[in-house]
């Protein structure tokens, strides 16, 4: 199910990945999982969840969960509400919701209590070396910088930070994100180790999402 190398979409709070539009981007994902044998996976807003998980036999994951347990705390994403509406993972600390150190520690516990596949976001390979401790299912390196970037990826910018990332994050399977936007950016993160990657703008902004999507599995493929 949770395959390397993987693609992992985040469909943020993007206007064409909310609602009705989410559903056809999911259905867009599995079809292309279905025909390549890829492992693909998807993280949604927590609104669309419940919806998706029924519709699509992909991977749903939340964008973010608190770290809290049953009970009050009105307002808060609940982990154990996110398995319960389908999702198999959440994304912790992206670099769009930071969290502090010890509200991460708390949140990687409940979100395994949960029995969620953790997915926690770097922004250097220093975090990434920290993190580790975490001991979190995948380690996504992000340089904040570069993401949604449509002229310059981790990839070309900085492929050392990447192969040194690799080495830090060790037994984790390290995924690459920020401004992958070309096959040779998956196609060089790949060859410097990475594990799959976590992409979002690629997708979710191009004019035909399906035909985007298909061109980063076909390189993805090839190794």
């Amino acid at each position: 199910m949770l395959e390397t190398p993987i693609w992992i979409t985040n469909f943020k709070n993007y206007e064409s990945a909310i609602g009705h539009s989410a559903l056809e981007l999911a259905r867009i994902h599995e079809r292309v999982a279905r025909e390549t044998g890829v492992s693909i996976g998807i993280a949604v807003s927590a609104m669309d969840i419940f919806r998706i998980a029924k519709e699509v036999s992909i991977p749903v994951f939340a964008q973010h969960v608190d770290p809290i347990d049953y009970g009050k705390c009105t307002g808060y994403i609940l982990p154990q509400g996110v398995k319960k509406a389908g999702a198999i993972g959440t994304l912790l600390n992206h670099s769009e919701r930071r969290l502090p150190w010890e509200d991460l520690e708390n949140a990687v516990c409940c979100a395994q209590k949960a029995t969620l596949k953790r997915i926690v976001c770097a922004e250097n390979p220093e975090e990434v070396e920290k993190f580790v401790d975490l001991d979190p299912d995948f380690l996504a390196f992000e340089p904040p910088e570069l993401i949604g970037s449509t002229k310059a990826s981790v990839a070309s910018s900085k492929p050392e930070s990447i192969k040194k990332s690799v080495l830090l994050a060790g037994k984790i399977p390290l995924l690459v994100g920020a401004g992958i936007n070309s096959v040779e950016d998956v196609e060089v993160s790949l060859r410097l180790g990475a594990k799959g990657f976590l992409v979002a703008t690629a997708i979710t902004k191009a004019v035909d999402p399906e035909q985007a999507l298909r061109l980063f599995v076909k390189a993805m493929k090839k190794r």
